[in-house]
């Protein structure tokens, strides 16, 4: 039996080696350097209340991704459900589905993201509405329109997000909502930034887009986009349930899982037109392979090669590889201070956003979970508590990493006071995680990066895959079809090329954030 070694059980990873077992007879291997499967796709138990890290929408509009989200945890009750109850006595909104919730399910969940901005909510991803007129001004609406239209008559040359975002949005627009919460995200101006970016994260969206969305939707017809899209689904108990089901599965299949397992060397061998690479050593064992596939962060990747395969230039693009990494601090309060103004009902009578944008320029707090509404089950008591997610962009080593837990705690409770959302002493609980290399980023030596894709793609049996293994800014979906990409590239239905042009194609779109 041919063997694949596959490096990270993420998404991608796990998604290599399911593929593999139901469509091959290769085995998989899976190295995973954590104790944990999904990534930052994984859900963190704190006492009871889960935390979903950056908030994953089970969304894709590619048919296959879903149908597999459903074959491992079906979709629960009728098509749409909100106001899921814990006690299971109050029939479901919309329908009246079973109350019966079980354990292994997606729930159908409604999606509100908000903007925060002077202190006012606008809707996210921006959109036309008599609120949003209301809250900037006629004054600055007017501006806002005559900055659209003069974009429109004279298009930019892309050669930044800045210019990829005014092309899209006027330069008015852009200075509101965009600028400041880019350069909060990635600690760098979007003059800095790659356009191509904006060609992964928002490709799909304009102001024409919002404009049309608005009359579509006053004429009851859906959405284009998938930024507008209103349902999603989502584990019972987050995203990290979904993984461990597929993880479980590939081992009842056959394949393995090594935890706790680092890759930090491969033996690889030359060909006539490339290499090929022979074993990856991992945990002070050696494990040989027909296949390789790759998640782990490219530097990582180059510094675990062998002298002489990849050339110096490639090392170094590849250990200058820019990165964002995240901290978030899960807030358990006894109530809010903001009160819910819409009219959606929620368990609890809270705000009903999923994600709230927090654009306040004299806060460091970048986005804000309530993980309530992403399932009610992420709470240990969700009628009368609010599990809160505050989540910080920083870069490993800056001021915001050093900084305590203890510390980072008490200024993110200070900040969410600040901004009006919770009273100091509603506060029940926090905890302070720490995720390193969540974001690939678009600047500095990013520049270089067809380089080394280059040298790359001389692997005879080399497969890049994931959003760190690409270093390319991916949601779940895209990370999975890389995998089954990678497997029909194996089987021989695909290409290398094909793996890399996963999300490059001009109508697909999911919001930054992941």
């Amino acid at each position: 039996m041919k063997r694949a070694i596959i490096i990270g059980a993420g998404p991608a990873g796990l998604t290599a080696a399911y593929e593999l077992l139901k469509n091959t007879d290769i085995k998989p291997i899976i190295l995973e350097k954590e104790n944990f499967v999904g990534g930052i796709s994984r859900t963190a138990n704190f006492d009871g209340n889960r935390m979903d890290i950056g908030g994953h929408r089970f969304f894709s509009k590619d048919e296959q991704i879903m149908s597999l989200w459903q074959e491992l945890l079906p979709l629960q009750g009728k098509p749409a459900f909100d106001d899921l109850r814990l006690n299971r006595q109050t029939e479901l909104a919309e329908g009246g589905a079973d109350p019966e919730i079980q354990d292994e399910v997606l729930l159908n969940r409604r999606r509100v993201s908000r903007i925060l901005y002077r202190r006012r909510f606008f809707s996210y991803p921006v959109s036309l509405s008599l609120d949003m007129l209301l809250n900037l001004g006629l004054f600055n609406s007017a501006a806002i329109g005559i900055s659209f239209f003069c974009a429109m008559l004279g298009k930019r040359r892309e050669n930044n997000l800045e210019d990829f975002m005014i092309n899209r949005f006027g330069e008015k627009l852009y200075k509101t909502f965009f600028r400041d919460y880019t350069q909060k995200v990635w600690g760098r101006s979007p003059k800095d930034i790659d356009a191509d970016w904006g060609s992964q994260r928002i490709k799909g969206l304009s102001l024409i887009k919002a404009i049309g969305d608005f009359f579509r939707k006053s004429m009851g017809k859906k959405a284009e986009e998938t930024s507008l899209i209103e349902r999603f689904y989502y584990p019972k108990y987050g995203p990290g349930q979904l993984w461990e089901k597929m993880a479980a599965e590939v081992q009842k299949m056959g394949g393995e899982i090594v935890f706790g397992c680092a890759v930090t060397e491969f033996a690889a061998e030359k060909t006539a037109d490339g290499y090929k690479i022979t074993a990856a050593v991992a945990g002070g064992k050696t494990y040989a392979g027909d296949y390789f596939l790759s998640s782990m962060p490219l530097a990582d990747f180059a510094a675990a090669m062998p002298s002489g395969v990849l050339s110096p230039k490639a090392r170094e693009v590849a250990a200058n590889l820019p990165y964002r990494d995240f901290i978030t601090v899960g807030i358990l309060a006894d109530r809010l201070k903001i009160k819910n103004t819409t009219k959606i009902k929620t368990l609890g009578g809270i705000v009903p956003d999923c994600w709230i944008y927090v654009q306040e320029a004299d806060v460091k707090l970048g986005r804000l979970q309530i993980f309530n509404n992403w399932s009610p089950y992420m709470v240990k008591d969700a009628e009368h508590t609010v599990w809160l997610g505050l989540e910080y962009f920083c870069r490993e080593g800056d001021e915001l990493w050093q900084m305590s837990d203890a510390d980072f705690i008490d200024m993110a409770k200070d900040e969410l006071v600040k901004i009006g959302i919770i009273e100091k002493n509603a506060v029940k609980s926090a905890v302070c995680l720490k995720v390193q290399k969540a974001y690939p980023a678009y600047f500095d030596a990013y520049k270089d990066f067809p380089l080394l894709r280059a040298e790359l793609d001389r692997g005879e049996n080399l497969f890049c895959i994931g959003r760190n293994g690409q270093h390319r800014y991916n949601n779940m979906d895209h990370s999975m079809l890389t995998a089954m990409t990678a497997v029909e590239a194996i089987r021989g239905n695909k290409t290398r090329e094909d793996v890399w042009s996963v999300n490059t194609e001009e109508n697909y779109h999911e919001e930054k954030g992941k």
